[in-house]
Formats: C-alpha cells, sequence, structure tokens
C-alpha cells in the first residue's frame, strides 16, 4: 500500500507522439534595412529601431529559437507585426535569414545552392497561404496537380495523385470547376489539396483560414485535424487567433516584438503564463475546453496494491475520514475500489482485498477536457480516476481541483 509520498508520479501524456525534430532553428534574426548595413549590434536588437549612417533597421525577428518535431503540427502565434509569418518565410528561405542558424533534417538550409532549394521547395516543403493563391484559369485537379506540374511528374501520375488529393479533402466531385465557381472554404481546400498531392514531408500554413467566415473556419480545423491524425504530416501553423491556435496546436510558441515569450502546450501556456503579456492574452479562454484531466490530475490520498489487507487499507482510510480507496494490480492496473464497510467485513472474515471492491467511481483518460467532466467529477464515492490507454491509475481529480484550475491558471499542478 502506498501514500502520496511513496507513490511514483505519471507523467503526462502528449496528446500525439511526436518525433526527432525535424525543423531546427537556432539564434535566426532578421533585420529589415539597406542592404549595404551590416547586422544589428545587440544594442538595435534590444530597441528594435536604430540608426546607423542617417538611415534606419527594422528587427523583424530577434534571436529566435524553437525546434519542431516529426509529425507535429507547431502553431507559431503573436498580434500583427508580432514577426510570426516572416518567421514562417524565413524557413524556407522565402525571406533570407540575416544571422542564426536554420536546419532541416540535420541539413543546413542556408548552405542549400539554388537547385538544392528548389529540390527543397519542391519536394519536402510546401506552403498554404492566407489567400489560396489559386490560378482562375485553370480547374480544381490543375491546381491541385500543379506542384507535380513544375516537378514534372508525368501526367497520368500526377492527375493521380491529384485526385487522391481532392478525395482526401472533400472535394472529388468539383475537380472540373474553376476557383471562381467555389466559396473560400472549398477553394482553401483546393489549396491544402495542392500541397498534399505533392507529398511534402513539411506543410508551413501561413493564417490559411483566417480569410473564412467563422463557420467554415471551424470545418477547415476539423479536417486539418483529422488530416494530421491520419497523415501525420510535420505543420507549421501561423496564426493571430488564440482559440485557433489552442485547438490546433500540439505545441505553440507565443511572440512578440520579433522575439519568443513562451512556447509550450495550450494547457502550459493557460496553466503558466511566461508573463502578464501572455496571461493578459489567455485571459479570456475557456480554459475548461482546453484543460485536460491530465493537467490537473492529483495523487490519490490512499492507494492500495491487491496484495495489501484490507485491515491496513481501512486503517488509512480512518486517519483521513474517507469511504474508498483506488485499487491497482501489480502493473498499476486499475482494479476497482475498496468501500470502507467492505474493508470492515473483510477484516472479520479475513477475505482479501479483491472481495472488498466495487465500482462506484467514475474514470477518464487523461486527455479527456475538463468541459466534459463536471457531471462525473462528483459521481462516485472517491474523487473521478484519470487512466491511461492502458488502464493504469495516473492520479485522481478532485472537485476542488478543478475548480481551481480554471478559476487560477497558476494554482495548476502538472502530472
Amino acid at each position: 500500500m502506498t501514500t502520496p509520498a511513496q507513490t511514483e508520479r505519471q507523467p503526462v501524456r502528449p496528446r500525439t507522439s511526436a518525433g526527432e525534430p525535424v525543423i531546427e532553428a537556432a539564434r535566426l534574426t532578421k533585420v529589415f534595412g539597406p542592404s549595404h548595413e551590416s547586422a544589428p549590434s545587440r544594442r538595435l536588437l534590444a530597441s528594435r529601431w536604430g540608426s546607423r549612417s542617417g538611415s534606419r533597421q527594422v528587427v523583424a525577428i530577434d534571436d529566435v529559437s524553437f525546434s519542431v518535431a516529426s509529425g507535429e503540427l507547431f502553431v507559431i502565434m503573436g498580434l500583427s507585426g508580432s514577426g510570426k509569418s516572416t518567421l514562417l518565410r524565413m524557413l524556407n528561405r522565402l525571406v533570407e535569414p540575416t544571422s542564426g542558424e536554420l536546419r532541416m533534417d540535420g541539413r543546413n538550409v542556408a548552405a542549400l545552392t539554388d537547385s538544392e532549394l528548389r529540390d527543397l521547395r519542391n519536394r519536402k516543403v510546401n506552403m498554404v497561404f492566407q489567400h489560396f493563391a489559386l490560378f482562375p484559369h485553370r480547374t480544381v485537379l490543375e491546381n491541385a496537380a500543379y506542384g507535380l506540374h513544375v516537378r514534372r511528374v508525368p501526367a497520368a501520375q500526377r492527375l493521380e495523385r491529384a485526385n487522391w488529393a481532392l478525395r482526401t479533402v472533400g472535394l472529388a466531385d468539383r475537380a472540373d470547376a474553376f476557383p471562381g465557381e467555389l466559396s473560400g472554404g472549398m477553394r482553401q481546400r483546393v489549396g491544402l489539396a495542392r500541397a498534399l498531392a505533392t507529398d511534402a514531408e513539411i506543410l508551413l500554413m501561413d493564417e490559411p483560414f483566417s480569410a473564412l467566415d467563422p463557420l467554415i473556419r471551424r470545418e477547415m480545423q476539423d479536417l486539418l485535424l483529422r488530416l494530421q491524425h491520419e497523415l501525420r504530416r510535420t505543420i507549421v501553423f501561423v496564426t493571430h487567433d488564440l482559440n485557433e491556435a489552442m485547438r490546433l496546436g500540439d505545441r505553440i510558441m507565443v511572440m512578440r516584438a520579433g522575439r519568443v515569450v513562451q512556447t509550450g502546450t495550450a494547457a502550459e501556456i493557460l496553466s503558466a503564463p511566461a508573463d502578464d503579456y501572455v496571461a493578459d492574452f489567455v485571459s479570456d479562454v475557456d480554459r475548461s475546453r482546453v484543460l485536460t484531466a491530465g493537467a490537473v490530475v492529483r495523487e490519490p490520498l490512499v492507494l492500495a496494491n491487491e496484495a495489501d489487507h484490507p485491515r491496513d487499507v481501512l486503517r488509512l482510510l480512518g486517519n483521513i475520514e474517507a469511504v474508498g480507496a483506488y485499487v491497482v494490480d501489480g502493473d498499476g492496473r486499475l482494479l476497482g475500489v475498496a468501500r470502507h464497510d467492505l474493508l470492515a467485513r473483510a477484516t472479520e472474515s479475513d477475505s482479501s482485498l479483491r472481495e472488498c471492491l466495487c465500482d462506484e467511481y467514475e474514470r477518464a483518460t487523461s486527455d479527456t477536457p475538463l468541459s466534459e467532466l463536471f457531471s462525473l467529477v462528483d459521481k462516485g464515492i472517491v474523487p473521478l480516476a484519470v487512466i491511461d490507454g492502458n488502464g493504469k491509475l495516473l492520479g485522481v481529480l478532485p472537485r476542488a481541483a478543478m475548480l481551481a484550475a480554471l478559476t487560477d491558471p497558476r494554482k495548476v499542478v502538472h502530472a
């Protein structure tokens, strides 16, 4: 039998299982200004504005470092002027860095020749733009196949691939239409199909849904999440919309004035904002839809093993005036709850702990949003159990802990 001091805490599982870093950026900086001027001084970087020889330079990206794992949906978020779109364009050198290092799959992107850079853009990295960037005189199918056309893929192969991409985004029946005949949401689906058709490993998405109506935007978010679940591309997604970032991102990097303010999961940013700027930024977010059971899980006050004696469990329950304790097997899998009256009977009959079990409890997985748990948190005789996919007990979710997480983000305790 274990008490909180003896129980090793289980880590919260991330929403997706990301692989090794695909994109690695180290101290990236971008300065806009007269081309004859050198990289800015430290003082200029600190102030973001400076003057040399009567001219001015603007520091758009200021000493930014981050990495993106294989299969991760990484969101760069910030208000207008934060540098997020400039940073995104630096990843495929549409904007050349002033200084710093950028690697993709270990290759130094800055050192690529023009031919190697074209190959990177045609095969490994594809971009989805805010305003669709479709050719109005080409059909939907031709637009979807355009990246393969540039790559000089044989016609039959590129049309087969483009048709697959259109089916994937739900536009198979509009292949012969022209962009002008489509709604905004459909045109953005074509842009996404074009990126998917090239089979690029990395998708760069620059506020792709911001021009859409709210309902269509939600549909496109749903589509992207479904595609990411099925295809597991590496995606860098830029947005100024906090709710969109919280909904989509495996991790979120918050930018302000060209610098990184905080990087973390949605729950981490909500629970422990790095500064007042981030705290103000997230103050209006519905935390119950972002925070999950795993972010608020607590260790049970009493946790029993199936080999423990009922008398010992009953004594510990008496010390904390509780009516039940969770019981796990030798692998930590949840077996049930030992109720106090059943424990009392077992001490008289010398029964085993397994004979004291009942199912008067509720359970949830660690990735369940708190919004789905309000009706369950008070139902059992013990706090709601938080389990993993294998049925192992990660901890419990008392009502008080959930309320504290929703009202004061700095009180959330991470498992």
